[in-house]
């Protein structure tokens, strides 16, 4: 009796493993409609800072973000596509549509809604010498230049305060395709109070209190080959 027992625990031991690797072989088989991988470069969770131009963990400029929150992109066909992105009689459209053509998730919109907040993020971090949030949103020479003139103005005790009171103007004058990279030309209109104060509190550049009207003309670079969205910023002057 406790031979026959034993048998017929062995028989549905060895039934249950082959149920078992049968289930394995099946559902533990690719289909090509699994989920896939995580992929640090989506949507960033909702507890995430999901601000215009942020991307997961970090403060490097994402632009243009993930294809399912953009505008759609007109074809290239139509006249109107860039409309309300590229500067008035500019021919930034062929370089936009080079870009397009290389990274057909790109969408100008949303480029020039991170545009926009990286411009006030690196004003406002650069005047208050804050390193950290601008190093990975600059191109490696230009966060040294900012460092240095960081480093500079806290040797010498100074401080600058600014304030951003309003983007009047962004919009793209010029892009382009070189290799892998893609650069992109933004003039930003805006108006600033910015002073800066020496040791004794004396106010040695700028104007405490007086609105400012600022033009700047910035240049992105991004590595279209690469999976990474971020966009750095790699060159900016002033229009007086």
């Amino acid at each position: 009796m406790t031979g026959s027992y034993d048998i017929s625990t062995l028989i549905l031991a060895v039934a249950a493993a082959l149920v078992v690797w049968w289930l394995y072989t099946v559902l533990g088989t690719r289909n090509g409609h699994e989920r896939p991988p995580f992929d640090p470069f989506q949507n960033p969770s909702p507890k995430e800072d999901t601000r215009p131009g942020f991307g997961q963990n970090t403060n490097a400029l994402r632009m243009p973000v993930p294809a399912n929150d953009a505008t759609p992109v007109k074809p290239i066909t139509d006249p109107d596509r860039w409309k309300g992105v590229i500067a008035e009689g500019s021919s930034a459209d062929k370089g936009l549509d080079a870009i397009l053509v290389a990274d057909p998730a790109f969408s100008g919109s949303s480029f020039l809604s991170g545009a926009r907040s990286a411009y006030e993020i690196i004003l406002t971090a650069f005047a208050a010498g804050d390193t950290k949030t601008l190093k990975p949103l600059l191109a490696p020479d230009v966060y040294a230049s900012f460092a240095q003139v960081i480093g500079e103005r806290r040797e010498r005790g100074e401080r600058v305060e600014t304030t951003f009171v309003s983007m009047d103007q962004a919009c793209i004058e010029s892009a382009d395709v070189r290799g892998r990279m893609a650069h992109i030309v933004v003039r930003f209109v805006s108006k600033l109070i910015s002073a800066t104060y020496d040791k004794a509190g004396a106010v040695v550049a700028g104007e405490a209190g007086k609105v400012a009207d600022v033009t700047d003309v910035w240049t992105f670079e991004r590595d279209i080959g690469s999976r990474n969205p971020n966009w750095l910023l790699v060159t900016t002057h002033s229009d007086a």
